[in-house]
């Protein structure tokens, strides 16, 4: 039996399915290439290019593969953008996951790991989130990840399925070169296209009431997050008691400043940022409790700041003119 991963030709996608095969589980790759690549997909593992808005190609994908399980991770994931653009955020992340939820059903398929997002909280006024810490997000993107649990807590009374939710902090860097984060929104990629093409990084801020003004963000790493992946679908599937709802974070934050510091002396490239106003919006800090997803999904932060960079610089190198600017 196989599981489906949705978005598995993206950059956290595709770690997901080569930790799955790691681990001696098969796994389905359904994705539209909207913002993955194909290349990203291991040989063997069967591809269904389609959007989950199709019904008949996700009945079809159930309908031809034995799936035990979905991990979906399909989605509008720009939240500045789905401000600007929130019914298409709305029709990516609702509409489509009720219709995966209903093709499941009547699959009979009955397990499920969500990727949700720490946006689902907006902006904490705690030093350190919980999965307690209320939800209250501020831009459509989180609402649609907070709706998508609530479609889980229904669907799990109304039909027995068996899910959790996973909400994931900062991810970065890189298990394997070939695999890079190609977002235009997040810090990494912005700041290493900026070196690329010779041009200087930028702050959004530095009067924030942080250690050294910059904001401070919970960074994980992506091969950590994939192996968190791996041991949500085996406790799943094993039929284990299994908490709704998980923090991916390090209990400690990095300021962009310490990013930016970072990348300067791993990469070699000497640089000082420019500081420019604070964007509308943005805390001064998130970072979050891992301890739940440690002791249930054997959470662990296995990688540095200078690895998440390090990795992620590589695989960036690597990527050359591949990378979309």
């Amino acid at each position: 039996m196989s599981w489906l991963v949705t978005g598995g030709a993206g950059y956290i996608g595709a770690h997901v399915v080569r930790a799955f095969r790691e681990a001696g589980i098969d796994a389905v790759v359904l994705d539209d290439l909207s913002t993955g690549f194909e290349a990203f997909i291991p040989s063997g593992v069967p591809f269904v290019r389609a959007t989950l808005l199709d019904r008949d190609a996700v009945r079809k994908t159930f309908a031809d593969h034995d799936i035990e399980g979905v991990v979906h991770i399909a989605g509008y994931k720009y939240a500045g953008v789905s401000v600007q653009r929130p019914l298409h955020c709305y029709e990516q992340n609702v509409s489509a996951m009720v219709i995966l939820l209903q093709e499941m059903r009547d699959a009979g398929v009955d397990k499920f790991v969500f990727s949700s997002s720490a946006a689902t909280y907006g902006t904490p006024d705690v030093d350190l989130v919980t999965e307690a810490t209320a939800t209250s997000p501020q831009s459509p993107y989180g609402e649609t990840k907070l709706i998508g649990e609530w479609l889980l807590k229904d669907a799990g009374v109304a039909h027995d399925l068996r899910h959790t939710s996973l909400r994931y902090f900062n991810v970065v860097g890189s298990g394997t070169p070939e695999l890079f984060d190609a977002s235009p929104h997040n810090l990494f990629p912005l700041v290493f296209q900026a070196l690329y093409e010779g041009r200087t990084p930028r702050i959004n801020g530095d009067d924030y009431a942080t250690p050294d003004g910059t904001c401070v963000r919970d960074y994980i790493h992506v091969a950590d997050l994939a192996e968190a992946h791996v041991a949500a679908a085996r406790r799943l599937g094993a039929g284990e008691t299994i908490e709704p709802v998980y923090n991916l974070g390090c209990g400690d934050g990095s300021s962009v400043r310490q990013i930016m510091d970072t990348i300067s002396s791993v990469t070699g490239i000497d640089f000082t940022p420019d500081v420019h106003p604070r964007r509308p919006g943005d805390p001064a800090r998130i970072v979050a409790n891992g301890d739940l997803a440690a002791r249930d999904l054997d959470w662990q932060m296995r990688y540095s700041l200078e690895d998440m960079v390090a990795t992620a610089w590589e695989a960036r190198q690597k990527a050359g003119d591949r990378y979309p600017s």
